[in-house]
């Protein structure tokens, strides 16, 4: 049986995991195992960060939508509820939208909320 020879395979696999573990500190950057243990765990964050991100997202519009609906006097929990029996069906993203960049129509569905 003839011998098979991976150092090109090897080479090839190493240099693209340096290759993304370009930026990183020390041996972090250039030897093969540090750089992997480095990348998953980067990997890992990256995960995890992506879904507290809309997370952080949706607690942010929901704190624009709170500061505009009680300068109309009312609070955030019965806007809510009065967009949902009136069937308006807006996101929590347009409506911080709105409450930014048109305080008018936003004033408009406070008051369709509140009816």
């Amino acid at each position: 049986m003839s011998r098979v020879k991976r150092g090109t395979a090897t080479k090839k696999r190493h240099k693209r995991l340096l290759k993304q573990a370009k930026g990183f500190w020390q041996q972090r950057k250039n030897i093969f195992k540090r750089a992997h243990e480095t990348l998953l765990r980067a990997w890992a964050f990256a995960f995890k960060s992506r879904k507290l991100y809309k997370r952080d997202m949706r607690s942010l519009f929901i704190t624009r939508i709170t500061a505009a609906v009680r300068a109309h006097g009312t609070s955030y929990s019965k806007f809510m509820h009065g967009l949902k029996v009136a069937n308006v069906s807006l996101n929590r993203k347009m409506l911080s939208q709105l409450s930014i960049l048109e305080p008018n129509a936003f004033s408009q569905i406070v008051e369709v909320a509140k009816q």
